[in-house]
């Protein structure tokens, strides 16, 4: 059995790296590692802007004072890092974005024609790891979480987290991954959930119907829910069989009360909003391991942070091939001239395998204005002229998707 560990995986494929001096659980990204992280990063932006979402940038410190509002000093404090003192007020580093998120949504004044008002933010956040548990990607304390939340009205909820479930169905199938199962995360025993059973009951109602009119099978678990509230976590699993929580989507009652969170609804009172907690691919740390894992570092050709090689046969093909990769790049590919002073051809068709096109150029074909074209995979298209060539790699790497070829 090959081995995919993404540590390995990682390193060996000059993704990512860690140092001591840095400190345990604070991996650092290598150059294709952060093309990898910028491309899905602006996938999910993209994504979240087409479903209407607005972003937001907010700090990743608080005042101490705004978590014992939220509830996460008294029932998250064990996976929180201890208060600093800055200027007489103790400041925390955020275990949590959605505190941060309450604010901004009450910082104006909001009326029902406003809701629902979607709030999405990729933004930094830390937890307090044990040294023992922590590794790789899956394990770290600096976390860039894809975050967001929907305020919107009671009758709104249903609806907006059904459709953040289809936003994380919709991101699976274009990164190539899977969920292994839907858990319905329930409170469990002890004093680490907050304390109001009608609010529990409420969420939990919801979220079997987002579950049910979604056709998706699930399981209800007791002891994995938020402290505030219930969730639905999408659940992936490893080549080694451990299962992990990727994407979440949580409907909040205890927030906004906390927060005093209202809206003007159209009978001019004043009334509740509820908070949807949504994300598509939960940490970018956790979502480029499973990637790694998943796809043995052979990425799909639209996030792969080599897209394109150019393999010049002679050194007197090299000139038109450097060309050639101009033209990709103008298209927004990314692509690179691996020429005879690397070694042999087969020797870098090789060191290309993971490279999801290939393009061979001799004598004739940069004569003719063509390119021997080879896949990823082992097919070969055949020789084709440069331009239509790229037209489609291009439209394959805009598409998204897993597929590496259509025909023409």
């Amino acid at each position: 059995m090959r081995d995919l560990d993404h540590r390995r995986l990682g390193r060996e494929l000059g993704l990512f790296d860690t140092d001591p001096l840095m400190g345990a659980g604070l991996p650092y990204w290598l150059p294709d590692g952060a093309v990898v992280r910028h491309t899905l990063e602006e996938y999910v932006r993209e994504a979240e802007r087409a479903a209407g979402y607005r972003h937001v940038y907010s700090p990743v410190l608080g005042k101490r004072e705004l978590y014992e509002l939220s509830g996460h000093w008294d029932h998250y404090r064990d996976d929180m890092y201890p208060p600093m003192d800055v200027g007489g007020e103790q400041m925390l580093l955020r275990p949590s974005l959605c505190p941060h998120h309450a604010l901004i949504f009450r910082s104006r004044t909001r009326s029902h024609r406003d809701l629902p008002f979607r709030m999405a933010e990729l933004g930094g956040m830390y937890r307090s790891e044990r040294s023992g548990v922590l590794g790789g990607l899956t394990r770290v304390r600096a976390i860039q979480l894809n975050d967001a939340h929907i305020f919107c009205t009671p009758d709104q909820a249903v609806e907006e987290a059904a459709g953040a479930l289809g936003l994380i169905s919709r991101a699976y199938a274009d990164l190539g991954i899977r969920a292994s199962r839907h858990r319905l995360s329930l409170p469990g025993g002890g004093g680490k959930y907050v304390a109001d059973p009608a609010l529990w009951r409420r969420a939990t109602a919801l979220l079997r119907e987002v579950l049910e009119a979604s056709g998706v099978p699930y399981e209800a678990v007791e002891g994995e829910a938020a402290f505030y509230g219930p969730k639905i976590d999408v659940q992936i699993t490893d080549p080694a069989g451990r299962e992990s929580t990727l994407s979440t989507v949580q409907i909040d009652f205890h927030q906004p009360e906390r927060f005093g969170l209202r809206y003007t609804g159209p009978d001019g009172a004043r009334h509740r909003p509820v908070m949807v907690h949504r994300s598509v691919i939960g940490s970018v740390e956790r979502a480029v391991a499973h990637l790694l894992e998943e796809h043995g570092g052979a990425f799909p050709p639209w996030l792969a942070p080599l897209q394109l090689v150019v393999l010049p046969v002679g050194e007197e093909q090299e000139e038109y091939a450097h060309a050639v990769v101009r033209e990709a790049v103008a298209l927004g590919l990314r692509a690179e001239v691996s020429g005879r002073a690397e070694g042999s051809l087969g020797s870098r068709i090789r060191r290309s395998r993971l490279v999801p096109y290939q393009a061979v150029m001799g004598a004739r074909e940069a004569e003719d204005g063509l390119l021997a074209v080879r896949l990823r995979d082992g097919r070969r298209p055949g020789v084709l002229p440069v331009a239509e060539f790229l037209r489609r790699v291009e439209g394959r790497v805009r598409a998204r998707g897993t597929a590496l070829w259509e025909p023409a």
